[in-house]
């Protein structure tokens, strides 16, 4: 059986959602000036054949593939942090029993227990729609 979170707990957790918050700015800042030093535009005009235009590309879309990850982990910890402050943090928001803390430990962020996550990962395996 599973218990509920105390308050200390939450207030932990809080601190950790809060902490890979600024971390994950940092390194998205970190990211678009290195971005902009490097100057992707002016090493696609020097390119001479179609490989080192390819290579351009795939140098690009490394970056911008970086930032939309740690985007999508800020939207993630904005999400928990909603939860927590309207009191449904560490609830599985498919059966509403309580996450396990070793879950919540590995993965703050999580919003399901691991028997309603996997689930979920099976009927939307295939690009967020259900599979037949």
């Amino acid at each position: 059986m599973t218990v509920q979170l105390t308050d200390h707990q939450i207030n932990v957790f809080k601190t950790k959602l809060n902490d890979r918050f600024m971390a994950l700015r940092r390194e998205i800042s970190a990211e678009l000036l290195r971005s902009d030093e490097e100057q992707y535009g002016d090493l696609a005009g020097q390119v001479h054949d179609s490989g080192e235009v390819a290579l351009a590309d795939l140098l690009v879309d490394i970056e911008l593939a970086s930032i939309d990850r740690h985007v999508q982990e800020i939207r993630d910890i904005d999400a928990a942090l909603m939860r927590i402050a309207e009191g449904s943090y560490g609830k599985c928001y498919d059966c509403q029993e309580p996450i396990v803390i070793e879950r919540l430990e590995a993965y703050p962020t999580a919003r399901r227990c691991i028997a309603c996550q996997e689930a979920h990962d099976r009927t939307f395996a295939h690009g967020g729609q259900p599979s037949l």
